[in-house]
């Protein structure tokens, strides 16, 4: 009894991930969808794992990608992270003002950007009261793919495949990037010897983020106000504390890498990956009662968009 109760915590923390970020309407929905997906753990022993011992200091930020070297990539000086940060700003505005002619999943013509993406989530070293079951973790795919409905979309930070909705939670548009010198904890630059340089970036540690509001936010299409679905869910409570006060994500480590044409300044091909950790302490949920839970969260998205992923959320483009 005791692995049914830990896997329905476990795909309930999944459902909130994938809700966060599909932006699905019908939380409660889902969310009662996945628990019947309990009756698939069958076996499994819980094995405990020293959580301090690969997390490390929460707070930290450490570079995990070279500190910028001043020089000339491709025609182009940089000296400073503002001129890194810059130099993309400049690409992310050109790239996301192109848009293309699609027939989306209901079969009706619309314009939405033309450079897009394709994602998947990754949720990983998911503990319940600090222990880990091989069965579930083996189970989790199998639930994203059936719970996280992705879809289309411009450079990020996106919140919306149609450039006109592509904006933050007080109506700013996206289109154009914030990101600045200071909201980077480290950048690169490569000169590939094409025509083409790469700019990688890791913006600062940010706990809670807001997609454009925060050095994280205005990098990566982050999960926003999880602490929101959260609530959202009927069967979701505590047995302590508030949601802000239980409910802590922290994003760091998280790389994007760009790749822009010097000539067009168009960007060619990008994979941003966010990492979140998240840490859920006084949960109750559906059968469970009083559980911390924590997870490792990666999103991560590709562009330029495939064939087959378009094949795959059932859109197309006009030729």
């Amino acid at each position: 009894m005791k692995k049914v109760f830990k896997a329905v915590i476990c795909i309930a923390l999944c459902a909130v991930f994938a809700f966060s970020l599909s932006g699905c309407a019908k939380v409660s929905y889902v969310f009662d969808g996945t628990l019947k997906a309990v009756s698939e753990v069958k076996s499994g022993e819980w094995n405990k794992k020293d959580k301090a011992e690969d997390e490390g200091d929460a707070s930290s930020d450490p570079a995990v990608i070279d500190e910028l070297k001043p020089g000339t990539y491709g025609g182009i000086e940089f000296k400073t992270l503002d001129d890194v940060a810059n130099y993309y700003a400049e690409a992310y505005k050109i790239t996301k003002a192109e848009t293309a002619e699609y027939i989306d999943e209901n079969g009706k013509k619309a314009t939405f950007y033309k450079f897009i993406d394709e994602k998947r989530i990754e949720v990983n070293d998911i503990l319940v009261e600090g222990s880990s079951n091989a069965v579930i973790n083996k189970l989790i795919p199998q639930l994203l793919d059936a719970l996280y409905v992705p879809t289309i979309g411009g450079l990020h930070p996106c919140n919306a495949r149609e450039p006109e909705n592509d904006k933050d939670e007080k109506g700013g548009s996206l289109l154009e990037s914030r990101i600045k010198g200071d909201d980077l904890t480290a950048a690169n630059v490569k000169d590939n010897g094409d025509g083409t340089i790469t700019l990688t970036m890791q913006p600062k540690l940010t706990e809670m983020s807001r997609v454009g509001m925060d050095p994280q936010g205005k990098m990566f299409t982050t999960l926003n106000d999880i602490g929101a679905v959260v609530d959202a869910v009927d069967a979701f409570s505590w047995a302590s504390g508030t949601t802000e006060e239980n409910c802590k994500v922290t994003y760091k480590g998280g790389t994007a890498v760009i790749k822009i044409d010097t000539k067009t300044k168009k960007v060619v091909e990008a994979d941003y990956t966010m990492i979140a950790y998240v840490d859920i302490q006084h949960a109750n949920i559906a059968v469970v009662h009083d559980k911390s839970l924590s997870a490792t969260v990666y999103y991560k998205c590709h562009f330029p968009c495939s064939k087959e992923f378009l094949e795959k959320v059932n859109v197309k483009p006009v030729n």
